[in-house]
């Protein structure tokens, strides 16, 4: 019985996982591990509703003609991400369609897509995606509830910060604890009969709690991290005369711009800001943050000798300061995501660590139950010891 239970529950936090990662991915604009199309303008690879396995651009490699990616379109349905195919590479960029269109993306007025808006390419296998059916369809009904329910909770409580990523953090937070006392009110009021015919593991409860409150704190930390960084990008045109505007720049000069770095949390920040794209330079590109804070740093964009319309981009990366500068620079150097992976470790594993240290002591307590018999039998080995 505790298999079948230990495996039922284990499909049932899967599927929650599952359906968590693309609402999450969808507030912070960036597919975490999977992702979904909702139109049919890529069939017949994937249906409306369809899911599949997004790798984050930078560990997906190269892309290349036939690859299927998402990137974060500027003008398709009003802009954001969209997923197609890459049908042809310039030397511009790249040139994108949906399986299902008769014409390309550009065709239709959406610029090149560059590397920097690339955020997944599509897992394939054999040459054809990985197509999970029907995933989709309910992340985007999840999706919906969970906005109706902070909407209706940020009116009825006046609290605006009830709303998007941040107000999601604290609604999971919230229904973790819901279930915590639900949970424990029924174990309590079943707790006389499970004493008669069962076993039960009296530390289930706590352990899940814990798991919770750790996803729920991650999940704030990633978005603190990911949701003020991305992709900054500049439409340079390149004139053959001398500009005010400073996105106007005579061909083979260069011009200085000032990106700002604000932090609107109570928690130091270390940002990298780094060119994306030929012709972008950034000094100084490490950036410190203190609380409530603002720095900056300086973009020079240089214009192509050739007159035009250029995008040029820069990119930046934001983590939390929990970590000595030295050891999130030594990870950043590793990898850009190292610093949020181990980041995201050690307050989950804090989280963990400290709750089963004071609300446990122990990892784990069975006790097991015992069978009226068994204890008419002890009760009459005690009355011969005491005599």
């Amino acid at each position: 019985m505790r298999l079948r239970r230990t495996l039922s529950v284990g499909l049932q936090i899967a599927a929650v996982l599952v359906v968590f990662s693309l609402v999450v991915g969808q507030f912070l604009g960036q597919p975490v591990l999977l992702s979904f199309v909702e139109t049919g303008s890529m069939q017949p690879t994937l249906d409306p509703g369809d899911g599949f396995v997004a790798i984050p651009a930078p560990i997906a490699g190269g892309i290349g003609v036939g690859d299927v990616v998402t990137f974060e379109a500027k003008e398709i349905q009003g802009g954001g991400l969209t997923t197609h195919r890459v049908v042809e590479e310039t030397e511009r960029g790249y040139v994108t369609r949906g399986d299902n269109n008769p014409f390309t993306d550009q065709d239709g007025g959406e610029p090149v897509v560059q590397d920097a808006d690339v955020v997944a390419k599509a897992l394939t296998v054999g040459g054809s995606v990985v197509v999970i059916p029907h995933l989709g369809t309910a992340a985007i009904a999840f999706q919906s509830a969970l906005e109706g329910v902070q909407t209706w909770l940020a009116v009825t409580l006046g609290v605006r910060s009830l709303q998007g990523t941040q107000g999601l953090a604290y609604l999971l937070f919230g229904l973790s604890i819901v279930a915590y006392v639900v949970d424990w009110l029924l174990t309590g009021s079943s707790r006389d009969r499970s004493e008669r015919d069962r076993s039960r593991d009296d530390g289930t409860s706590v352990t899940a709690i814990l798991v919770v409150l750790a996803a729920v704190l991650m999940a704030t930390a990633t978005a603190a991290m990911v949701v003020p960084a991305g992709t900054q990008e500049y439409g340079v045109v390149s004139a053959e005369f001398e500009s005010d505007n400073p996105t106007v720049i005579e061909r083979g000069t260069s011009q200085e711009v000032e990106y700002p770095v604000p932090n609107a949390g109570l928690v130091p920040v270390q940002t990298y800001v780094t060119p994306a794209s030929p012709g972008v330079a950034v000094d100084p590109q490490q950036i410190a943050v203190g609380p409530r804070g603002e720095a900056s740093t300086t973009v020079t964009l240089t214009a192509p000798d050739e007159t035009g319309y250029y995008r040029l981009f820069v990119v930046e990366h934001r983590y939390l300061a929990v970590l000595p500068p030295a050891v999130i620079d030594g990870l950043y150097r590793i990898h850009p995501w190292a610093p949020l992976v181990v980041i995201n470790g050690l307050l989950g594993g804090g989280i963990l660590a400290t709750g089963l240290l004071l609300l446990r002591g122990e990892p784990a307590r069975i006790r097991r139950r015992e069978s009226r018999r068994t204890t008419a039998l002890h009760r009459r080995l005690l009355r011969a010891f005491y005599k």
